[in-house]
């Protein structure tokens, strides 16, 4: 380890300061209020409070840590606790809040579900650079942290951008038409693929088996976790969904759209839409039902605990059908969106690998200058 650098066991280090603090209870959080709720959630913000006395009383900056979820939020405004899984962790020496955020974030722990991880985080070691050396390394991981936050923002511009061209074309699928296209119902425009419930055993061929998850990046889904040859999907008579089918989610998440562009296997949570191209497109319909939202689906799902629509109700949503024209325009812009999507996605991975590699020599005590880190970004990743 480099002169002057120390590494020493978490507590004694930092300190869990989350006692004595009013926690707001989920069903308490509001939309809109004056001070902002913290949890363990993914999101920075999971609602507010009005109520002065519900403020965390810890000194700022703190670094949250969700007991349950792994998460790790810096906070350096005033804020209240949720009330289940919220860490408050301050430094019990002297040391850069920042610093320890970004360490305590790249660390291994043990994934035991949803049960608590605290005591797995307490078994842990910070590594301690002199103090400068903190504040200069917390400035470089912030300043790429910046580019990564650029970067997926532009990412959702896209979305955003997509969805208002549909709007501004033909109208908002969740308002009253205004419009003089007749609705009709999707059975007349495409046929249904259900598939089976069945599991395959083996996935060992090269045929993208979609779950949801594999939904998460694009309109279009290319790729997937696990792949079927058609051996293997055959003992669960699962039908193979032809390119460019529009993949619906029926179960559990519902609502979630896709466009296949390659022949695809899913598994009973989708419903494969076939479209007949001579009066309805992919990418028209795709955004569409995606348009339409999730508390849609769930009108037309009944009254079932798990949410799930059945196909007779898919048959029926009505849709609006343009002029095949307009709608082959709009595939064409929606397809020049996603060369960008391509392309904003490539750099982002490109900022992730910059990122962990300045973390990783941060943490080793190798981190590269000021300088050398700006001709990185001019060089390799433009925003």
């Amino acid at each position: 380890m480099k002169t002057g650098w120390k590494k020493l066991p978490f507590e004694e280090v930092i300190a869990d300061v989350s006692g004595g603090n009013v926690k707001t209870p989920q069903g308490e959080f509001l939309q809109e209020g004056q001070f902002a709720i913290v949890d363990q959630g993914k999101e920075l913000i999971s609602g507010y409070a009005n109520e002065e006395k519900r403020l965390c009383h810890a000194d700022l900056p703190v670094i949250i840590f969700g007991d349950h979820t792994r998460c790790f939020k810096y906070v350096d405004f005033p804020f209240c606790m949720g009330a289940d899984g919220v860490k408050v962790l301050r430094p019990k020496i002297d040391a850069n809040v920042k610093y320890l955020y970004y360490y305590l974030r790249q660390l291994h722990i043990t994934n035991a579900g949803y049960s608590r991880h605290f005591k797995y985080l307490k078994q842990s070691e910070v590594v301690l650079p002199p103090l400068d050396e903190q504040k200069r390394i917390a400035d470089i991981l912030d300043r790429a942290e910046a580019l990564r936050a650029k970067r997926r923002a532009a990412l959702d511009q896209l979305d955003e951008l997509t969805q208002s061209i549909f709007i501004e074309m033909f109208e908002d699928p969740r308002s009253p038409t205004k419009r003089k296209n007749e609705k009709i119902r999707l059975r007349d425009v495409i046929d249904i693929i259900v598939p089976t419930r069945d599991k395959p055993k083996s996935f060992t061929g090269n045929i993208p088996w979609i779950t949801l998850p594999d939904l998460a990046n694009s309109i279009y889904i290319e790729d997937s976790k696990y792949k079927l040859s058609k051996e293997e999907a055959r003992p669960t008579k699962t039908r193979l969904f032809p390119k460019e089918t529009v993949i619906l989610s029926c179960a559990g998440s519902l609502g979630k759209v896709a466009i296949s562009t390659n022949e695809v296997y899913t598994n009973q949570q989708f419903y494969g839409l076939v479209c007949d191209k001579k009066r309805i497109i992919p990418e028209f319909l795709a955004y569409y039902l995606l348009l339409l939202g999730e508390d849609y689906y769930r009108g037309i799902s009944g009254t079932s605990t798990l949410a799930f629509f059945k196909k007779e109700s898919a048959l029926n949503i009505e849709i609006m059908l343009p002029e095949i024209s307009n709608q082959i325009h709009f595939s064409q812009t929606v397809k020049q969106i996603e060369k960008i999507r391509k392309s904003q996605q490539k750099s982002l991975r490109e900022i992730n690998n910059l990122f962990d590699s300045l973390a990783h020599e941060a943490f080793t005590g190798k981190l590269f200058s000021h300088q050398f880190f700006e001709q990185e970004i001019e060089n390799g990743v433009k925003i």
